[in-house]
């Protein structure tokens, strides 16, 4: 453990040039792997800080007892990459030949034998979590409608062709034919239905190729790809007073919670905060209403920007009437929303004695390497000046303990 983790901190100060030296070597002798990856450059700069960020949390985790069933999930899950075990050894032949490349004189006979073990170790777990599954690589989904507010949102209905097991307030990373071998993670809107059916909603990124697709170019009839559910915001408790916090389309899994709440109303008070940068982005108000009428301990608090004023004064006024409000420390919280958000929402939280364990929030990395405090991801450089916290899809589904939360 020790050997890795001083050789990995070597390796960190030239983390760039290593990870794109893997990649050359990997393409250059295994070119029919090509075609598995991405095709755009900006994809596959995604692709190789999602790499390096899954090394930096291994090595973190080395001596973590759920490390294993984490890759054991993540093999599973790599299934809709079309990983196959061939590829597992053509992976680790390469990543040793980066690793040594970057460590120079640091790569030791000793060093080299501690990675070639601890690879090894890796690759098996997630061969034998593939092995082991009994779910398909991926759902095929039809789009059955198609809703558009405004040009940045979409909601999509889909149904899968199979069932497709998730719980209120999870996400799915999703594909289409139309950016190939790209996948992304979209919360799921909605509580499970009787029908199957299943909403995403999409909130389009500039220069965001899948997002700008599935809102502006994707319709119905057409079919699309679901990787397993995934995710930590879920219900915990039903003895406990309950707090929801959504901004943007992070309101989709606060609304499934909601309809969950709604479907077996709590003898216990429900409060539900949606922030949004102006009036039209709260596309779902009717609906909200609709559950405010019905379900009588329910209170619920709009927030946004006054008139002409920046966006981010919505997180200032959502701080306010957090404030106003009171009663924290009892709170199971659920938060949910861009990170910058997520992050300093949290904070205002805790300052007002909510307790840090029952704040609940999952964090969907985008790009693998964090964001800034604009929310836009960091390049490299930025990131070693910067760094985040390892945050990583939980590929499983499965709803963790009460004591367990996932940050961002």
């Amino acid at each position: 453990m020790r050997i890795l983790k001083s050789s990995f901190a070597v390796v960190e100060r030239r983390a760039e040039h290593a990870v794109k030296y893997f990649y050359s070597h990997l393409f250059w002798h295994n070119p029919a792997i090509r075609a598995l990856f991405p095709t755009s450059a900006e994809d596959m700069q995604r692709q190789r800080d999602r790499l390096f960020a899954a090394l930096t949390h291994v090595i973190a985790h080395l001596e973590h007892e759920g490390l294993a069933s984490y890759l054991h999930d993540l093999g599973r899950d790599h299934r809709k990459f079309l990983a196959a075990p061939e590829h597992y050894a053509a992976v680790g032949t390469s990543l040793l030949a980066a690793l040594a490349e970057a460590s120079g004189g640091a790569w030791t006979p000793e060093v080299e034998k501690a990675w070639s073990e601890a690879y090894q170790a890796i690759a098996d777990a997630m061969t034998a979590g593939a092995a082991a599954s009994q779910d398909p690589p991926w759902w095929d989904a039809e789009i059955v409608r198609h809703l558009r507010y405004g040009q940045d949102i979409g909601v999509l209905t889909l149904r899968p062709h199979a069932p497709f097991p998730y719980l209120p307030g999870q996400y799915t990373s999703v594909s289409s034919e139309r950016v190939p071998r790209t996948w992304r993670t979209y919360s799921i809107g909605n509580a499970p239905r009787p029908d199957g059916t299943l909403d995403l909603h999409v909130s389009r990124i500039e220069r965001g190729r899948l997002s700008t697709a599935l809102v502006r170019e994707a319709g119905p009839g057409e079919v699309l790809r679901l990787g397993a559910a995934g995710g930590a915001l879920t219900l915990r408790r039903a003895d406990r007073p309950v707090s929801l916090i959504a901004a943007g389309t992070g309101w989709a899994p606060i609304r499934a919670l909601l309809e969950q709440l709604a479907a077996h109303p709590p003898d216990l008070d429900v409060r539900l905060f949606v922030v949004a940068r102006d009036a039209a982005h709260l596309y779902d108000r009717p609906l909200i209403e609709e559950y405010a009428a019905a379900f009588r301990r329910l209170a619920v608090t709009y927030i946004t920007p006054a008139p002409g004023q920046h966006r981010n004064e919505a997180t200032a006024r959502l701080a306010t009437a957090m404030g106003n409000r009171g009663l924290w420390p009892d709170q199971d919280v659920y938060l949910s929303g861009p990170p910058a958000f997520i992050g300093e929402t949290a904070q205002v939280l805790q300052e007002l004695g909510a307790r840090p364990a029952r704040i609940f929030h999952d964090s969907i990395p985008a790009g693998g390497t964090g964001h800034g405090p604009d929310g836009r991801p960091l390049g490299f450089g930025e990131w070693f000046l910067h760094r985040p916290d390892p945050h990583w899809l939980n590929p499983s589904g499965r709803a963790p303990r009460d004591d367990w939360t996932r940050g961002g």
